[in-house]
């Protein structure tokens, strides 16, 4: 077989679920946010195992997201949050959508084209990317309070990071906004829920934690992936690896090329200090990252085995992400379609 295997624990996905949950108390739901594919696992896959698990509330990016997932989630709510978009409305009636109006055209579009309908509102606390801000919600919130929200949201810009002043900033600004109303709250994702139950409100919506991404340090590794090793060969000292002649050798080495790239998701950028494992022990990519194929460093190794690992117990997403100079969350959405997929 000449791809990667990817392995994709569903047991792990709800595992997480279930430890985050435990971080709220009951009067608090906690969602999932399962835009972007599952972050790239296959919503198809993972709805279904959160359902078990005991979501009832799914987030989703756009409205198309929303009416490919309405078929494995069952009677969950399923939130939109692009919010109501000029030609979402067939969309959403079809998929039983709720938009969360993020600016005053939406709200006109929303209420005019989808009157009586379901929907919730985004706030701005000062990420500036998307959601109704201040002045307009001074203006507005009557009127969307008086339709009845099924839920009133914001966004955390510097979660990630506990001690930043923004946390704080935001919340202040939060509270600020929606204190008083009678619909259901939200604030958190991941970060949010581990900055403490002040930030909780009455729904929480974790993403990146529930697939094995920091800030969750505690999250169940989700995704294994094994490369398989296509040759092996014997470079003499000064010989070159790779294009660009960008690594030498400095003593007689043995490398090992397999099978997966950039194309593959595998970043480019992560070349120089990316590592792969055999079992437990590593061993260090050489030259450059290509196409559709890896050259590895084997020469320690008694035995070269037939796959190599590049994502796992030993290296989780976010250990490739520092290789790479980027982000967890960027390794898991990347994960191309050439790989085999286990669900587990």
């Amino acid at each position: 077989m000449g791809a990667g295997q990817l392995t994709i624990d569903l047991d792990a996905i709800a595992s997480n679920w279930a430890a985050l949950n435990a971080l709220s108390d009951d009067r608090v739901e906690t969602a999932a946010v399962i835009k972007a594919d599952a972050y790239g696992l296959s919503a198809r896959m993972v709805a279904p195992r959160l359902r078990e698990a005991g979501v009832r509330t799914f987030f989703v990016a756009t409205a198309e997201e929303g009416v490919a997932l309405r078929p494995v989630a069952g009677d969950a709510d399923i939130f939109v949050f692009s919010g109501h978009m000029d030609g979402d409305t067939e969309l959403v009636e079809r998929a039983d959508l709720i938009p969360l109006l993020n600016a005053p055209e939406q709200v006109t579009r929303h209420f005019s084209k989808s009157a009586g309908r379901p929907f919730g509102v985004q706030l701005d606390t000062g990420m500036n990317r998307l959601g109704i801000e201040h002045d307009d919600w001074r203006a507005l919130s009557s009127e969307l309070m008086d339709a009845g929200p099924r839920l009133v949201m914001s966004h955390l810009a510097c979660a990630d990071e506990p001690d930043h002043p923004m946390n704080a900033q935001q919340l202040r600004t939060f509270h600020d906004m929606t204190d008083g109303i009678a619909h259901r709250r939200s604030l958190a994702a991941t970060g949010g829920i581990l900055l403490g139950p002040e930030y909780h409100f009455e729904m929480t919506r974790p993403g990146v934690g529930l697939y094995g991404g920091l800030p969750f340090a505690d999250a169940t590794p989700v995704v294994q992936l094994d490369l398989p090793v296509i040759q092996t060969r014997i470079v003499r000292p000064f010989e070159t690896v790779g294009y660009g002649n960008s690594w030498a050798a400095k003593v007689e080495s043995c490398i090992a090329t397999v099978s997966s790239g950039y194309a593959d998701g595998l970043i480019r950028a992560m070349g120089p200090k990316a590592t792969v494992w055999a079992g437990a022990t590593p061993c260090p990519v050489v030259g450059r990252v290509s196409m559709d194929l890896i050259t590895v460093d084997v020469t320690h190794l008694s035995t070269v085995p037939d796959k190599l690992t590049i994502l796992g117990s030993e290296q989780k997403v976010d250990d490739l992400a520092d290789a790479a100079g980027t982000i967890g969350y960027e390794i898991l959405t990347s994960l191309g379609a050439r790989y085999q997929r286990t669900y587990v």
